[in-house]
């Protein structure tokens, strides 16, 4: 784990890259990779690489990046947890190696198979390969986007980073605000890919690769679809007993848990009360792990309530014989932090604090390592959209086509909804959207309405992020081709949306700001390509196959446990303020009033 950051000068009258300008942007990645930091120019400053490194695996310095092998030169922010089985691999056909790393096999991999080698690494990875034989530069990122990668081009150079602020703080990169990203904050609550605040940075999407040459960048070309691996599946047409589909999940998840502690450090894991990462802890001590620290946020504001999981999640430690600390977080700790918080957010996002707490709690353990559950949810149908969108679209689909009938419904709801706090603004909008999975999750997921978007950013910066953003075709593109049932429609949609553009970004800043590495066994390709057949055919929603995956299963209180998620109090923290909006739209505002602000320097 690390952060990465290069500069490509493509263009035959492209200036000479700048040696401070690729220090500058890769220092202001310290956070992730304290360890230890290089870069690497070319002999004629075309190309440049820099990476801070957080080590993980093979500590020893012959693992530094950047690396280089003949005329390949690569940086890589990740992990490949089957990297030994590769590495034994090339080795039976000739190949040595001077570390034990994985960045070093994947070199070794990419000489032989070049992008080919994508199918073949089963982690999460940015990478970017400097290819002197073809003098062009191969960049790739996992299948689910675990890790971000970032590029800025000029029309004559490529800039790359692990960070959007990274590429900034290089100061060669345009600064013009993109209203297409405010548009996004609003609308979902994060900034969807491939779009950032900035005009000229773009993120690279999950699941692609692209090169750059002296014509410029190609692609990016996609080469996993989640959509495509869901219809599949659902294609296959297996017909499984209970019995085989409990089989199934158990060995899936156990094997992907076993990968997921590939390390030459310790690893701990995220401990709630909630079946996702209860059962990875389970999971990981069945695995043979025998020294697994985890912790736990416990809150003042949920003593005694269903969301306070400190109790459950101690005698779940208990049970499972993990060394466990509670952390306890208080107004005033979240208030002093507020300043670092928003010096790490990459990105404005209404999500991400919880992540950031308990990744600090990890850290102050002495971990560089940790599990957490993210993704059940998406894969197992925990969310509330598995159930609400199946059961919308017999009616909406048929009376989102009468004409006028959404227009009408959506101005008397509106009416009603100023009139009353209790009527949600959103009854309105089903109808104008509800023709489509797209457009019912569209409404279903929102923070805010496009209506609402012009009192808050004001209408021209509205009206042009909109319209850039075109966010109903965005979401349809999740769903190309179409998975082919329900359940699979909703899976593509959350993972493609919330998980990617928000779960799994805010865990990368924030755990990062704490030079932490967050592993997720249940966000895997592998995982999703062998249990998908098993889930897509299932009749009944929800992750209790996950929790009685464990031998034994996890206990009953937990199984039976109302769902709560994994949240802070924000919306008491910010009543006691003063601020009696709903939480997170209050959150929202508050978020986009301070990373918009002079100092932060969007604008």
């Amino acid at each position: 784990m690390c952060g990465i950051n290069g500069i490509f000068a493509y263009a035959a009258d492209a200036p000479p890259l700048d040696g401070d300008e690729l220090i500058a942007s890769r220092e202001c990645m310290r956070s992730r990779g304290p360890d230890a930091a290089d870069i690497w120019i070319s002999i004629d400053k075309r190309v440049g690489l820099g990476h801070r490194r957080l080590a993980i695996i093979d500590l020893s310095p012959a693992a530094a990046q950047p690396m280089r092998r003949g005329e390949l030169a690569i940086i890589f922010n990740g992990e490949i947890y089957n990297y030994r089985e590769l590495r034994s691999e090339l080795e039976s056909r000739g190949r040595k190696f001077v570390s034990h790393s994985d960045t070093e096999v994947l070199l070794c991999l990419y000489e032989e198979l070049g992008e080919a080698m994508l199918a073949r690494l089963r982690g999460m990875f940015a990478i970017a390969l400097w290819d002197g034989r073809t003098k062009r530069m191969f960049l790739a990122r996992d299948p689910y986007g675990i890790k971000p990668l970032y590029y800025a081009d000029d029309g004559r150079t490529l800039r790359i980073a692990s960070q959007v602020k990274a590429l900034i703080a290089g100061g060669h990169v345009d600064r013009k605000f993109d209203p297409a990203g405010a548009a996004g904050f609003f609308l979902r609550g994060t900034v969807p890919e491939p779009f950032t605040m900035y005009r000229a940075v773009s993120s690279l999407p999950a699941g692609s690769f692209a090169y750059v040459d002296a014509m410029g960048i190609s692609g990016p070309k996609q080469y996993f679809s989640i959509a495509a691996t869901l219809r599949d599946a659902v294609e296959s047409h297996g017909q499984f007993t209970e019995e085989q589909r409990r089989e199934a999940v158990h060995d899936a998840v156990l094997e992907s848990v076993r990968y997921h502690m590939v390390a030459d450090v310790p690893v701990g894991a995220f401990l709630s009360a909630g079946i996702d990462s209860t059962a990875l802890v389970a999971l990981a001590r069945e695995s043979g792990a025998t020294d697994l620290q985890t912790m736990t946020l416990r809150f003042e504001e949920y003593r005694g309530r269903d969301n306070d999981e400190a109790p459950l999640a101690s005698l779940v430690a208990q049970q499972y014989g993990v060394r466990h600390t509670v952390r306890d977080l208080t107004l005033d700790e979240f208030r002093s932090e507020l300043p670092r918080i928003f010096a790490a957010m990459d990105q404005p996002t209404v999500d991400g604090l919880n992540s950031y707490f308990i990744s600090k709690a990890a850290a102050g353990v002495g971990l560089k390592v940790a599990l957490s559950g993210t993704g059940g949810d998406e894969l197992f149908g925990g969310y509330t959209s598995f159930r609400d969108i199946p059961r919308w679209m017999p009616i909406t689909s048929v009376l989102s086509r009468l004409p006028g009938l959404g227009e009408g419904v959506y101005r008397l709801n509106s009416a009603l909804a100023r009139a009353s706090r209790h009527v949600s603004p959103k009854m309105g909008e089903i109808l104008r959207y509800g023709a489509s999975y797209a457009g019912a999750y569209l409404v279903k997921r929102g923070r805010f309405l496009a209506s609402e978007l012009p009192s808050v950013v004001g209408a021209e910066i509205a009206a042009e992020g909109l319209l850039r953003l075109d966010l109903l075709q965005l979401i349809e593109r999740t769903v190309t081709p179409d998975p082919g049932t329900p359940y699979a429609r909703i899976a593509a949609l959350e993972s493609s949306l919330y998980l990617r553009n928000q779960l799994l970004r805010d865990m990368d800043w924030a755990s990062m700001a704490h030079s932490l590495e967050v592993r997720v066994p249940l966000v895997d390709a592998h995982l999703l390509k062998r249990l998908a057949p098993y889930l897509v055919t299932r009749r009944e929603r929800g992750k209790q196959l996950l929790a009685i995956a464990p031998r034994p299963p996890l206990p009953q209180a937990v199984r039976q446990r109302r769902k709560t998620g994994f949240t802070l109090p924000i919306k008491e923290w910010l009543q006691q303020e003063g601020r009696v909006e709903h939480g997170k739209r209050s959150w929202a505002r508050k978020v986009y009033e301070v990373m918009f602000s002079a100092e932060m320097g969007y604008w």
